[in-house]
């Protein structure tokens, strides 16, 4: 894709976003599409008989008609790019990938075969709603206007890739730095017994295919390391905090300062080439991140122990309940 097609191995169409998508993307009060031909509409009111359409449910005697729009021709060129990528697609914007999304879908997957799948995840994304609402929120080129944006939606053919083989790539001033597991909430025995083997074949990817190949000289790369050691391209990324860092800190990877081996406050280790950081062992497994978008926040809180007062308030709240609870039995067995 641009740089070396015949190494990279990764397949990819992009499509202009059309500024009606956008729009609608952004409204939070229309329907997801049908992805059909045919206008779908949703009558708020029953209106299946005509019996039904005389009942009055609320004061209000006007019922309000929601359209749920349609692409034609945007749908069509989703189609035929869903069609040519083999049936099967992960999509994307100019820059994220709606992963905070994928517990509203029905096999939770952001596996997408037509637009309305597209559509569903897009719509139920922060991710995706801080790229088209605020995409340099963290640049740091701040005296700059920001650029007119033409944004595009990025299909790429589906693959089942386990969470283990995936790697993040910081590289700064054109040299690799640092290589974080992708999926560090969970413990990969493999990662430990091949350290050396994986960080060699990503530093002879990225020396070979991707080293000088860019116009910027600090981005984040993400690969994936197949189980016969043979590494893939999957995404480039901004070097900044829009992009999530891992088990490493932004600080770290901007200071200038050699990274250390370990993340681990005090570590002075150090080492030549990249440093690779990755989950240890079972004790250091974490709820992943995307449970945030799941549930509300305070659950997420009293679950991680992040916030004490949240987690005092609902033990208090738990014992409230246990003496209302008991003091209606006594009341019951007085009587």
């Amino acid at each position: 894709i641009g740089v070396d097609g015949e190494y990279l191995h990764t397949f990819y169409l992009i499509l202009p976003l059309p500024q009606n998508v956008i729009d609608y993307l952004l409204d939070d009060g229309t329907l997801v599409v049908s992805g059909g031909d045919n206008n779908t509409q949703h009558n708020q009111t029953n209106n299946s008989d005509s019996e039904e359409e005389d009942i009055q449910w609320s004061d209000d005697e006007t019922t309000t008609t929601v359209t749920a729009p349609e692409f034609p021709e945007f749908n069509s060129k989703v189609l035929k790019a869903i069609n040519t990528l083999g049936g099967c697609v992960f999509p994307k914007l100019n820059w994220s990938a709606p992963r905070d999304a994928n517990w509203i879908a029905l096999n939770s997957s952001l596996q997408c075969q037509s637009l309305s799948d597209i559509f569903l995840l897009f719509k139920s994304s922060d991710f995706i709603t801080h790229d088209l609402t605020q995409p340099f929120l963290h640049s740091s080129d701040e005296d700059s206007p920001n650029p007119a944006i033409n944004y595009e939606l990025v299909l790429r053919k589906w693959s089942e890739l386990l969470p283990g083989g995936e790697f993040r790539c910081f590289i700064k001033e054109n040299k690799l730095i640092g290589i974080s597991q992708r999926d560090y909430t969970q413990y990969y025995h493999h990662i430990s017994k091949q350290e050396a083997q994986i960080c060699h074949s990503i530093q002879e990817f990225f020396s070979q295919h991707i080293q000088y190949q860019f116009l910027d000289e600090d981005f984040v790369l993400d690969v994936y390391r197949d189980s016969w050691g043979k590494v893939w391209l999957i995404d480039l990324n901004p070097f900044g905090e829009v992009t999530d860092s891992l088990l490493f800190t932004w600080e770290e990877l901007t200071s200038g300062n050699s990274l250390s081996a370990n993340q681990e406050e005090g570590d002075t280790a150090q080492q030549e080439g990249p440093v690779f950081r990755y989950t240890t062992s079972d004790v250091t497994v974490q709820p992943s991140p995307s449970l945030s978008y799941r549930i509300p926040r305070d659950f997420v809180d009293l679950s991680t122990g992040e916030d004490a007062y949240k987690l005092i308030d609902f033990l208090k709240l738990k014992k409230r309940q246990q003496e209302d609870s008991e003091e209606e039995v006594e009341e019951e067995v007085r009587q």
